[in-house]
């Protein structure tokens, strides 16, 4: 399944965002540790040029640590930016990014600096806001798309953020990408099919972390498929129709809440490795619907 989703308040945003960058000192993009590299948007490397950049790898209490510390050695190296992980729970150390802002982009005694603050949606950016501002300012919650236009905030220190809205790129074309951000919870529930994710969901957890199943849901083995995992976890949580069906919507339910909360316990849903090699394969696809198209073209010719 590819999650097409894309509001017209985001598509207004990305235009609003081109129009300040020349005002721009500094960009922090705010990632979910779980999955940095489907919650990044692939547009920014192009449009901050030379500018300094700030990754914050947010909601880290609920990703693999092993795996965020790979993440941002990657991403510092790769990328040339640097990042930070952080997590609602540590408000001093959120309150730190002030400091490095600061140290990143110096501004002339009297000037204010400009830092512009983005992040897919539901990751923790409004929250983040709150705590650098030290007052309620965002509104958060754990709908996606709350923020619905530019703001400009003082947060005091001499900084001034500029707020975008929780922004998707228009076209997911890796469809993995779109499954982790379904799974996460970036993509409105109401845009979705639970039982869908929560297979792909399933699938990956069987692979890569079956001890965090068979503690939570205490099983001893493991079912080899996604299917068997899922009817396993609906006939111990009651999730039966009449005749003693399983309710396989309900039991994705239970399965994504579970990850989303962190009751599965610490959980990544992609290593750089794995970036790597699916930006291979999506070069190759992309070549392949580029070919195709000019077939077609020079057949109605």
């Amino acid at each position: 399944m590819l999650i097409q989703w894309y509001p017209g308040h985001m598509h207004k945003a990305g235009k609003e965002i081109k129009a300040i960058l020349p005002e721009i000192d500094l960009i922090i993009e705010i990632l979910d540790a779980r999955i940095p590299f489907s919650s990044q948007n692939p547009m920014l490397a192009i449009l901050r040029g030379d500018k300094p950049c700030i990754k914050v790898l947010n909601k880290s209490d609920l990703a693999d640590a092993d795996m965020t510390q790979q993440w941002q050695t990657y991403l510092e190296q790769e990328q040339g930016v640097k990042t930070l992980a952080l997590t609602a729970s540590q408000p001093e150390k959120i309150r730190q990014l002030t400091a490095l802002c600061h140290k990143l982009a110096p501004v002339k005694a009297g000037k204010l600096l400009h830092t512009l603050i983005m992040g897919i949606p539901n990751v923790g950016k409004s929250t983040l806001i709150n705590i650098l501002a030290g007052r309620t300012i965002a509104k958060t919650g754990n709908e996606p798309a709350i923020t619905k236009f530019l703001q400009r905030i003082d947060i005091g220190n001499g900084i001034i953020l500029m707020d975008s809205p929780g922004m998707l790129w228009p076209n997911l074309d890796n469809k993995n990408s779109g499954y982790r951000l379904a799974s996460t919870g970036a993509i409105k529930d109401t845009a979705i099919q639970h039982d869908d994710i929560a297979a792909f969901l399933a699938e990956f957890l069987l692979r890569h972390y079956p001890n965090h199943l068979k503690a939570r849901f205490q099983l001893v083995e493991l079912p080899e498929r996604e299917t068997g995992l899922l009817e396993l976890i609906g006939k111990q949580r009651g999730c039966l129709r009449s005749g003693g069906q399983i309710d396989y919507d309900k039991v994705a339910k239970i399965l994504l809440s579970e990850f989303r909360t962190g009751a599965l316990g610490d959980i990544s849903l992609e290593t750089p490795a794995m970036m790597e090699q699916e930006l291979v394969e999506l070069a190759v696809i992309r070549q392949e619907k580029e070919a195709r198209k000019k077939l077609r073209k020079q057949k109605n010719k």
